[in-house]
Parts: C-alpha cells; structure tokens; sequence
C-alpha cells in the first residue's frame, strides 16, 4: 500500500477536512450544511450515497460502510491525481469501523470481509462510472471462504467476478478475452449458461482470468487487498471524466465539476446457492406510471448480473411465490422509502440466505408517459402538491411523449405481409421507431450524424455504448430484461427500446443478425430497415409507416397541463398556416394563432402559377388582374382559419419574402435555356423546333425578371415591409381577403378576430405606408359589406432598430410580436444556414458561446433588445400586446426569458404547445416573484 500520496491544495486546511463519512454519520454530514439542505447532503455524498445514509437512518438493513465524498474526488482531479492529505487514513478508519460492526477483517485469513467499490454522482448516471465488487479477496481468502462457506463453487464465481472486473475497470483489460475463457469452459462442457459450471470449473477460470491479467498488465493480480481498495478508489475518481461519462453528462445537461464520491460497502452475496439471490426493482411501472412493483430478479446470482443482461431474469412478481415473507418484507420497504423520498424509487436488493438486503435506492429513470402518470398520482395521494407535480415533469417529455407510433392496423398489416421478426420481447422503453441497424455504437453515432436514422442491435448494452444509443432512433438487444443498461438508458433519454429478443442471433463481427421463421432464416445486415415498438417489444422488417398518438386520449397529461394552465402566466399560442394546423392546435390547447405565414399558401401547386403571373406583369393593371385571381384563395384560406380558431385571436403576416422566390432559380434557368438550345439543335421536325422556340422566350423573360428581382443579399432586401410599400397593391388584396373573410364567417356566427402584422419594420414612416393601405381597404370593405370588423394592427420586430425605437412604432403598432430568429440574425450579424453549417457548432463545443443562440434565446444580446422594446413599447401604449413567434416559442429555456421579460404569450408549432404550456408554468412556478 502506498502512502505517499500527496495533498491537494483544495483548501488551505485540507489536512483537517473530512473526506470520508460512515453510512450512519449522517447527522455529522447535516451538521455542516444549511439545515433542511438535502441537496447539499447530495452534492457531498453524491444521489447514492445520500440515499445509503438516509435508509441506514431509517432502519433499512443495508449493508454497513462509508462514502468517500465528492469533494474528495474534485480535489484528487484537480491536483495531479493525488488523494488529499488525510483521506488514505480517513478511508482506513472507517474500513475498521466496518470490520467491528461485521465482525470480520480486511485481509483476514480466517474471516475476511469483503467490499464493493461503487461510483455516485448528485445526479444517478446508471452505468456511466465504474464499479468493482468482491475486493479483499485473493488466493487466502478464497481458501478461507471456502472453509468458512463449505461452497468452494460459489468462492471462485465470486474471485474470478473481481479479477475481471479489475482487470476491465481499474486496468482498463478489454472485457472480451475474459468472457471468451467463461464461453470455452462452457463449450467444452457441452454447458449454456454460467450457472451450470462446478466449483473446479470456477477455480479453472479464475486462474486463467490472473494469467490474461498478467499478459495485458505484465504484473500479477494484486494480493493487497488494500492495494486493490486504494486503485479501485482511484479507479472510481477516474471514471467521472471517462468518454461514456462525459458523454452522458452533455446529453443530460450535468455540470461536470460536481464529481463523484465512492461508496465502500460491504459484500452480501446472492450467489451462495438455495436461498440467495439478487435484483433490481422499481416501486412503480417505469414504462406507464402503474403503482405496481416492476422489475427483476435472479436466484444464486450476483447484481451486475441482472443489470448487464448476461442471464434473462424472473419478474419480481414470481418472488412472492418463491420466497413470501422476503418479498412482503421488500415490499413494505418499498412502500417506507416511497412515502420518504416522495417519488417512485429504482432499488437493488440482494438476497443472502433468506436475509434481505437493501444495495440502494435513488429515484427511478422513466418513460415520458410513466413521469407525468406518476406525477400526477403523487399528486393525488398527497405525496407532492400541484406545484410540484408540475416540476417533477420536463418539457422534453411531455414531448417525447408525442412521439410517432405504429397504429394497430399498421401493425396486423405487418404480420400478415410476414414482416414482423420478433413477436413477443421485453418492452423496455415505449414508442415506434425506424431505422438502418447497425451493430456498434461508434456507426451509430458516426451514421446518425450524417443524418440517417439508426437502430442500434446489439446482445446486450453497455456503458462504453453511450455515445451510440444517444444518436439512435431504437435499440434492439437479443439479452436483458427491463432493468437492463439498455433498458434504463433507453428510459432515461425516451428512445424506443425492446430488450432480451433471444429469438434473434446478433454476430457482431460480421454486423448481422438471422431469426429462424417457418420458411427459413430471416437475415438483417448493416444498413437494412427494420422498425421495433418499444410498447409491445415487436420488431419487424422494412420501413413501417408511423402516426402521431391521440394526446385526447392521454388523461393525466391533460390532468397536468389542466394545473399548467392554471399556474402559468404567459398564453400560449401557435403558428398555423392552414385549417388542419389551426385545429390541431386547439386540440393542444392553443389560445390563439400567433403566426400565420401567408407566403406558404402561396406556394401551393395550383396557385404558384398565379403568383408567378402576378410578379411577370409589367404594369399595375395585369398585376392588379392577377391579384383579383388571387383574392377568393386567400379569402378562404383565412375563413378556414378564423372558423377553426371560433374567436380566438388570429395574427396574419403579410407576404415577408422576397418576391424571386416564387420564381425559378437564377442558374435552373440558365441550365434549362442550355438545354432547350441543344434539343433545338437536334430537333427532327418544325413542330419540335417552334414548340422549342416558345419554351426558350418564356424562360428567357423568366430569366430577364429573376434578373431583375435578384438581389445580394435578400434577407435584408425587398422583402416584408418594403414590398408592402414598393407594391401597395398586394398588401391591399391581402388585407382584403383577411376583412372580407372574417366579416363572412362573423355573418355564419362565428367570431373573427383578425390581427394583421407587417413583417420587417424598421422605421416609423414604413409603419405609417402600411397603416394608411390597410385603413382605406377597411374602410371600403366595411362600405361594400355594410358592417366594419374590429381587427388589430401591428409589426413584428426583427430588425435592432425596431427594438430600439419600439416607443415610436408603438405610436401605430397596437401589438409586436417578436421574430427572433431574423431578430438573433441581425444582432449577431449573421446568416443562420451558413453559421450552423460552418462555425456556430464548434463555437459551441470549445465554449466560445454558452449556446446555439437560434436554440436558446440570447439574453445578453437578443433579450435586452426585447426588454428594451416591451418597457419602451408600454411607456407609449400601456396596452400594448406582445408576444413571440418561431421556434424559441417552444424552447423552455427561451419561454423562461420571455416571462421575466413580461410578454403576454409565446408562440410555436402546434406540437410544440403541450411543451410551452408546461414550460411556462414552470417559470411562473420558479420565478423570483412566486
């Protein structure tokens, strides 16, 4: 054992502080935090540790021993990888501490004790971090065991799991070559599963295990068992900037200065035969949210054997009937650490001769519907308030939660064509998915980036395939039951999953698969389409087509959004071009249309030629003649509209892009004109050659006025407002067709609130133009059609100098609304296509910018522009209506900012809605006010 680790300078009395803690100091842990400061028992003990101290306080039998801390941890990285002066001792006195309640020793040759050295950070991170069980065993103590035991096969199962994973874990060996030796043990044996191998067996394995040991180390297997406890402890620290770990904590968004402790414990074995057993538990359904006990278990086995998959495992279920009182004493345990943690509980337990023990427990990882079920029932029962029921539930899941799903019809229609490969697996995280399989996670990230969908098929998960389960659609695994890696994982990030498939034969190396059917071999190489439902746990062949799922149907996430409504102060509404949207809004609950984009109608087929007449003419009467064609398509469009919304306030953007892009492309053009040339040239008849000849003038005057539209750079050209003002007349149809369509549907008893908005306004004097069209339009509507529409007008803000002379325009606009993605591109000067395709990204992974500012609203830049011109826009009209429209009206982050900022709603694409809603009753909840 080496004692010459040297101090971190973490703190100039670092020497005194105290790095280790035993599971039942946790009033001397509480004694030097805040009192109530639960999270700050957390962020020291780490989510597992403070979890083992906590059921150590309330009586739960758990396993004796003690926590190495956090802040341990960030000490020993920040300085060289050196422990800090004092905790090598610390770490040993609690060791004895250990031994006198066990009434076993470290080493001892005659009644060893053994200890598990496990990872845990504040935040759980199922499987990110490293764990070593079974240290303090070597070639004398398992002698010893084996004495004190009677069972020499369960000793060596037991010394050959802490070779292996010692070599894996703190040595960094390949787990392959170790699991090879376990697999020809058994072919020689004519032998399936591990449980079947003898004690000789075992003993056999164990020093194969030493000597792969030795040939990938060039050193034996230490035989210290202090030594072995010191570089597992290192080992642990290590593993907290590990890839999988790193990887985890950017897709979960866990800060990564938290670090993590090290809980030593002792070792209870479910692996010494008849009456010993292991398994992982959730004290609710993690896939629906069912108050029922979920998970699994396995007799005469050890816990990385359930959670691995190596072995498919019983339901908890099944241990009611296998042994009852431990089973009703785990349940009643469950029930005490609900009611304690007030959440739905993940726990490990282990069985060791009919004594139960408890390994830990920490809050269950779930599907988006098992969370909002679960919330909602907590609710109910009294465990949580309203309040925090609505902060027990993200925005992401509540959209994960609207993710496709196969239909029933879908589903038969699969079958029947012979598609369906695996009938019947473990459904371990709900949703449809489709995708390419691939059989590694480095493809799956690598094809995923390129933009192909993927599924990841692999025997079973672990966590150095992390990084490839987050790229992917689906995971398909042949091994593991619901409690698997796979399984939690796929849970955790709401991806599709269907685990323990044993039908299927995955060869990894050669990246296929086969599944034996009646009419022979079915084979699935790399790249081939398959679709799996995680609801079901079926997997079929070929692409299956998806559908989104009936939110009407989903009653506690009505339930929830109900309490969101309540709770929140910002409106929320959604962007709706057409009828269909608008309805499906108001089915997500959408108060009001607060974008309409009106060039999208414009770009249907069957009107595109209309608008293209209407831009070749070259004079205002055939433009105006055009429009006239164009009128009674807008009209019903914004009946359409204004019947879906029944009343509710509909905001209309007038045409907003430059004309040329309802023309065709500039070099399309000249590319067809090149062509036509060469067809004449080759032509075999005048009928060819005139029919040429006329294709070749309509496209030259196409060319001639594309030409003439072209433009630098047309985001900041003829477009919005100043093709309002450059052509009134368009603007004046538009507005037309928005009066005269609400005053017919108001005429067939339904309420219209039409809300006309001028795009790109940057001054005044442009406001003025386009105020003066629309009244006289009004007026000679309310004049044909014998009665006046009540209807508002306004601008959106894109532009700096809207926002910074927003007191002025509000002496016209009765509403802004807020474009913030043009706003975000013209505050940083950029173009968002060309930035996110060549910097903006890499500013963000090297930390240049916080984040991608067309994602998260910018608050130091964009958002003071905002703040700037709501104070000065309500200073000159008290009244003033503003809100935001695009994609930073979904984003929670962006929706926070806008109810500090004080807008009246935000908007977003209707399937965003349920997001938005829930989003801003957490900033109501969490603001500073509240």
């Amino acid at each position: 054992m080496s004692d010459s680790v040297k101090d971190s300078t973490a703190a100039p009395d670092a020497a005194d502080a105290v790095w280790v803690y035993g599971f039942d100091q946790l009033d001397q842990v509480e004694a030097t935090l805040p009192p109530g400061d639960w999270e700050g028992v957390r962020g020291l003990l780490g989510g597992k540790g403070a979890n083992l101290f906590e059921m150590t306080r309330l009586g739960v039998p758990v396993p004796p021993g003690f926590t190495v801390t956090t802040a341990a941890c960030n000490a020993y990285l920040d300085h060289d990888r050196n422990f800090p002066d004092g905790m090598w001792d610390q770490e040993l006195a609690a060791l004895e501490r250990v031994e006198t309640v066990t009434g076993k020793v470290f080493g001892d040759p005659h009644k060893p004790l053994l200890v598990s050295c496990r990872s845990g950070s504040k935040f759980s991170m199922p499987g990110m971090m490293d764990t070593v069980l079974n240290i303090g065993l070597n070639d004398t103590t398992a002698e010893a065991m084996v004495k004190d035991t009677g069972d020499e096969r369960f000793v060596f199962d037991a010394y050959r799991r802490l070779v292996q994973m010692f070599g894996c874990v703190v040595m960094g060996i390949d787990d392959e070559p170790f699991e090879e030796v376990i697999a020809e043990e058994k072919e020689a044996r004519g032998l399936k599963l591990d449980v079947e191998l003898d004690a000789a067996a075992w003993r056999r394995v164990t020093e194969r295990f030493k000597g792969l040991y030795r040939a990938f180390t060039g050193s034996d297997f230490p035989q210290d068992p202090l030594k072995q406890l010191e570089l597992a402890t290192r080992a642990v620290f290590n593993s907290w900037f590990g890839k999988r770990a790193v990887d985890y904590r950017n897709a979960t968004g866990i800060r990564h200065d938290l670090g993590t402790a090290v809980n030593i414990q002792t070792v209870v074995f479910g692996n010494m035969g008849v009456g010993s057993g292991t398994g992982v538990a959730f004290t609710r359904n993690p896939n629906t949210g069912e108050k029922v006990l979920y998970g699994d278990y396995l007799m005469n086995a050890q816990g990385e054997d359930v959670v691995a998959g190596i072995r498919n495992t019983e339901p908890i279920s099944q241990l009611k009937s296998e042994m009852p009182q431990v089973y009703q004493e785990f349940v009643d345990i469950c029930d005490r650490l609900e009611a304690r943690f007030s959440d739905m509980q993940d726990v490990e337990f282990t069985i060791e001769r009919g004594k139960l023990w408890m390994l830990q427990t920490r809050n269950g990882k779930r599907t988006a519907r098992a969370a909002i079920q679960i919330a909602v029932d907590l609710a109910g029962e009294g465990l949580i308030d309203q309040r925090e029921a609505l902060l027990r539930v993200t925005p992401d899941q509540v959209d994960q939660l609207l993710h496709p799903q196969f239909t029933e019809a879908t589903r038969k229609d699969a079958v029947v064509a012979g598609k369906r490969l695996v009938e019947k697996a473990v459904n371990a995280s709900p949703g449809a998915a489709v995708g390419r399989a691939v059989f590694d996670a480095d493809t799956a990230e690598k094809w995923a980036a390129n933009g192909e969908a993927v599924i990841m098929v692999r025997p079973e998960t672990k966590p150095d395939d992390v990084h490839g389960m987050i790229a992917s659609k689906g995971i398909l695994t042949s091994r593991g039951g619901a409690t698997s890696h796979a399984a939690v994982v796929a849970r955790q990030f709401g991806t599709p999953a269907v685990c323990g498939a044993e039908t299927l034969k995955i060869d990894v190396e050669r990246k296929a698969m086969s599944i034996a059917t009646s009419e022979g071999p079915v084979y699935v190489r790399e790249g081939d389409w398959i679709s799996l439902d995680g609801a079901t746990g079926e997997v079929f062949l070929g692409q299956l087509p998806t559908h989104e799922p009936d939110v009407a149907k989903e009653e506690a996430l009505a339930t929830l959004l109900g309490w969101a409504d309540q709770h929140r102060k910002l409106g929320v509404w959604a962007n709706a071009d057409y009828p269909a949207d608008a309805k499906r809004a108001r089915t997500f609950g959408a108060e009001g249309i607060g974008l309409c984009r009106t060039e999208h109608m414009f770009f249907e087929e069957a009107r595109l030629p209309l608008v293209q007449s209407m831009i070749m003419a070259d004079t205002e009467e055939r433009r105006a003649a055009a429009l006239d064609f164009l009128l009674p398509l807008q009209r019903s469009d914004f009946e359409g509209l204004f019947e879906a919304m029944e009343g509710r306030p509909v905001i209309i953007r007038l045409l907003d892009p430059p004309l040329h892009e309802f023309l065709p492309a500039y070099d399309d053009l000249q590319q067809d004109l090149t062509d036509l040339k060469v067809r004449i040239q080759h032509a075999t008849s005048l009928t060819e050659i005139d029919e040429a000849l006329a294709e070749v003038r309509r496209k030259e005057d196409l060319l001639a006025r594309v030409s003439d539209l072209r433009e630098s750079n047309p985001m900041l050209g003829l477009r919005g407002v100043r093709l309002g003002v450059i052509y009134p007349e368009i603007s004046a149809m538009q507005v037309r067709a928005i009066l005269e369509a609400a005053a017919n549907v108001i005429r067939r008893g339904t309420p219209a609130h039409p809300e006309i908005m001028i795009p790109l306004t940057s001054d005044l004097g442009e406001l003025a133009v386009m105020r003066k069209i629309v009244d006289e339009v009004a007026a000679k509507v309310q004049e044909e059609m014998g009665n006046g529409i009540d209807f508002k007008f306004g601008t959106m803000i894109e532009i700096p100098r809207a926002a910074l002379t927003a007191g002025t325009l509000a002496e016209t606009a009765e509403f802004f609304s807020f474009g913030t993605n043009d706003l975000t591109q013209t505050t940083y000067g950029i173009s968002r296509d060309d930035a996110e395709g060549k910097f903006l990204m890499q500013y963000v992974e090297q930390g240049v910018i916080a984040s991608n500012p067309f994602q998260h609203l910018d608050p130091d830049g964009v958002g003071q522009l905002v703040r700037h011109a709501v104070e000065h826009g309500r200073k000159t009209r008290p009244d003033l209506h503003v809100g935001i429209c695009g994609e930073h009206g979904g984003d929670p982050k962006s929706i926070a900012l806008c109810h500090d900022i004080g807008l009246d709603y935000v908007s977003c694409s209707p399937f965003r809605v349920p997001v938005a809603r829930l989003a801003a009753a957490q900033a109501a909840i969490q603001s500073p006010e509240a």
